[in-house]
């Protein structure tokens, strides 16, 4: 009996150092990775690498794959996982089962010298990554647990996704869908369900409870699109977008409460054009839109997220070194590349070198860069190793 106490205390002690040990590594990177946003001459690359995530191929890893050595040798800050790879038209992406997704992001976290931020789409019902036929639980759909308006239901379904997120090491879920389901034949947002309601106090009630149990598991959140998709007759994967007819302020409302509340890990843009908004830029290029309203009138000083940068509504529109820079400068702190719309390889490359050159070329401060490394660290302070 007494041998089974000492056991279990030292047993205890050595997870107690080991956390220690953990925290105080990781604190290291983010005073070496804050300190060296006052130097002058700084890294401006590793910075710039933690301002990506890139969408991969590939059910396992190794050293020789591509994503590894961006992030080993580019130090991108993020990876995100599909289960379809929509270039090649082929089911065969970065999801066969739990072991295999499990081991995937174990694989990938080992490689990182600062966490990543691995993340996923799993709202539920169409949006899923995560499917049953893979052996995952079932979900439901935001639109199906706004008709019910029972917050206790959409809170038994989050923490059934956030315990099968967690399980898996996925520490980000780019959901709850804030957006308001004033269009039910928005071909990108009624369509596939994906809106709680018309209502902006429902769509509030529900997110808050997805966001809730999410944090009860570690996982962050990504309330999304800002300043909102939900009356958009197109959807901005296919082309550009025009809201200016139909967006209302009634949008923004679930955005500024769930901010308000303090309880906001990320916002993510919506690529979506609205001319009494900003008369040249679409949202997430938009200074007007992500500084004025979003940092400005709401007082938001978390990470912003970008939506997809390969989607058609900016890759159609603008060339990369253009979309980068005005992202940038209207305060975005991550630029998503999924690579599954287009499949680029070497995108990290690419965009870090492009975003290199802008600080240098004096078209971007490198104070703006700084900012964004500082807020993306600070969150990272919150995920589980």
């Amino acid at each position: 009996m007494k041998a089974d106490i000492f056991r279990h205390r030292w047993e205890k002690l050595i997870h107690q150092v080991t956390v220690c040990v953990a925290l105080a590594i990781f604190g290291m990177l983010v005073l070496l990775l804050s300190s060296a946003a006052d130097e002058p001459g700084s890294d401006i690359r590793t910075k710039a690498g933690q301002m990506l995530m890139i969408g991969f191929r590939g059910l396992a890893v190794d050293s020789q794959s591509p994503i590894m050595r961006d992030i080993s040798k580019r130090k991108i800050g993020g990876v995100i996982l599909f289960d379809y790879d929509v270039p090649s038209g082929t089911p065969v992406r970065n999801i066969r089962s739990p072991r295999q997704v499990k081991t995937l992001v174990s694989d990938l976290q080992k490689t990182a010298s600062v966490p990543l931020f691995i993340a996923i789409d799993q709202e539920g019902g169409k949006v899923c990554r995560l499917k049953g036929k893979f052996g995952f639980p079932p979900s439901v759909s935001a639109q199906y647990l706004g008709s019910l308006n029972s917050v206790e239901t959409t809170k038994r379904y989050a923490d059934a996704t956030a315990e099968t997120l967690a399980g898996l090491g996925i520490n980000l879920n780019f959901a709850p869908v804030v957006d308001l389901n004033v269009n039910p034949d928005n071909p990108v947002i009624g369509k596939l369900e994906r809106s709680f309601s018309a209502d902006p106090a429902i769509v509030t009630r529900h997110a808050l409870a997805v966001i809730d149990s999410l944090h009860d598991q570690g996982v962050l959140s990504a309330i999304k699109h800002f300043p909102g998709h939900g009356s958009s007759l197109n959807d901005s994967h296919k082309g550009f977008v025009d809201i200016t007819d139909t967006w209302s302020t009634e949008e923004l409302k679930p955005f500024e409460a769930i901010v308000r509340s303090g309880r906001c890990d990320m916002v993510m843009t919506a690529h979506i054009f609205n001319g009494k908004l900003d008369s040249v830029w679409p949202a997430t290029l938009s200074s007007r839109v992500m500084g004025g309203i979003l940092r400005g009138n709401m007082r938001y000083a978390g990470v912003i997220i970008s939506d997809d940068m390969q989607m058609n509504a900016i890759r159609q529109h603008y060339g990369l070194e253009t979309a980068i820079e005005r992202a940038i400068l209207a305060g975005i702190d991550i630029l998503v590349f999924a690579n599954n719309s287009v499949f680029e390889e070497d995108i990290a490359s690419r965009a870090i070198t492009i975003i290199e050159k802008l600080v240098r070329e004096e078209k971007v401060p490198a104070g703006r860069i700084d900012e964004s490394c500082a807020r993306i660290m600070k969150l990272k302070e919150k995920l589980r190793r």
